[in-house]
């Protein structure tokens, strides 16, 4: 398994070509990726097991959804089932890829939980009686800072693991290992594509929006609806792009 390292470049280019592939299809794309969003949502209803099968069948249902960016940049007609393909492939590696994720992510939380000072949790509760005194007296920032070292590693061991595991059929383990080593390889076309995301999905429309907020609240929400339905599957299309410029794609001779 080879992993390509790509300049600091690609990470802004992967933004730009993954809103060129909506643009192919935004109908199909679309559908792949709130069909994902919803269907995790629906099976996390249940308690407890809900959370826990939403966990394993993550990423089968991500495979799908990039099954379909696959095919439109292909060229290929697909229908709505391809969000379901996932599932035909490799299944018990995607299962275990996500239970491996759902375990560290316990872990993770845990970690959390034991230096926290019950601020963060408060937060996730939404509690609304903390006040700005109670904030600058605790250790949020200190937590947060804990969260995120220790979630950044999970996210890389997870980023490419289940089209490895989909794709190039590896087992749970090697996949979730390559994809770390490829993240690792790329932290500089990574660290562009987060402050890409930051800037075009959130500071950048957050303005637009301000700015139309003080001319006319109206306009302002509803130029603010249309965003998340461009921005959700364009999301997902540069992850397929980042896929295929670390990776290529199988039966690539130059793999």
């Amino acid at each position: 398994m080879q992993a390509n390292t790509l300049r600091s470049a690609h990470g802004w280019n992967w933004l730009r070509e993954g809103l060129q592939l909506w643009r192919k299809n935004p109908a199909l794309l679309s559908f792949a990726a709130f069909g994902y969003l919803l269907a995790l949502l629906v099976v996390s209803i249940f308690p407890f097991v809900g959370q826990i099968a939403a966990s394993l069948i993550m990423p089968a249902l991500s495979v799908g959804v990039l099954n379909a960016c696959r095919a439109i940049d292909a060229g290929r007609k697909i229908g709505p089932d391809v969000l379901f393909s996932g599932f035909r492939s490799n299944l018990p590696s995607l299962l275990a890829i996500g239970g491996l994720y759902l375990a560290g992510s316990v872990l993770i939380l845990l970690v959390v939980s034991m230096v926290d000072d019950g601020t963060l949790a408060a937060i996730m509760r939404g509690d609304g009686d903390l006040d700005e005194a109670a904030l600058s007296n605790s250790n949020l920032g200190t937590t947060l800072l804990v969260g995120t070292l220790l979630s950044t590693p999970l996210m890389m061991a997870y980023w490419f693991a289940p089209m490895l595991a989909s794709w190039w059929k590896l087992p749970a383990a090697k996949a979730m290992f390559f994809s770390f080593y490829a993240c690792l390889r790329n932290w500089r076309p990574f660290l562009a594509y987060a402050i890409g995301v930051l800037l075009f999905g959130a500071l950048l429309p957050g303005l637009v929006i301000g700015i139309l907020g003080l001319v006319s609240p109206t306009v302002a929400t509803l130029a603010s609806f249309p965003l998340p339905l461009i921005l959700v599957p364009v999301l997902f299309a540069s992850f397929y792009i980042n896929t295929r410029d670390v990776f290529g794609l199988p039966g690539d001779p130059r793999q």
